[in-house]
């Protein structure tokens, strides 16, 4: 289930968004079905990667995206030092270029965690289990099947 915080607040849905944005339909289609998230981070040393799931991801109206954390301390600790990261999610039920079964994304941007606020509030109603939000701001997503 994909959740959009701009329906959470303004209860509207995305039509009357801006449609100038950087993630597609096809990447919202994604996030309709379950798969695996993966998260790379890297600090001083090798890069950490850290999985969650395509039902995790909350976007915001301004394409943000938010992920619960219960743990990724090692992820906050890489993003302490050096903000950028990478993330890979697909779906096999979304078809791709040229009819290919299955489609995937590669998004960068910048990320930081929260602890409090609105949003934080918000995303501790639908994960009780997170103890901090990792925030991502997308600089670019990529389709790549």
């Amino acid at each position: 289930m994909i959740v959009i915080l701009y329906e959470y607040v303004m209860g509207k849905g995305r039509d009357s968004m801006n449609t100038n944005k950087m993630l597609s339909e096809k990447f919202y289609e994604v996030l309709k079905h379950e798969g695996i998230v993966t998260i790379i981070t890297w600090g001083k040393g090798e890069p950490h990667i850290v999985n969650e799931w395509n039902s995790y991801l909350v976007i915001t109206e301004d394409e943000r995206i938010l992920i619960p954390a219960g743990l990724m301390h090692k992820t906050e600790e890489n993003i302490n030092i050096n903000n950028k990261i990478k993330m890979a999610l697909g779906s096999k039920n979304v078809v791709g270029f040229d009819n290919y079964q299955g489609t995937g994304f590669v998004v960068e941007g910048t990320a930081r965690f929260f602890d409090s606020g609105f949003e934080y509030e918000m995303m501790k109603d639908k994960f009780s289990f997170l103890t901090r939000v990792l925030e991502i701001t997308v600089t670019s997503a990529k389709q790549m099947l």
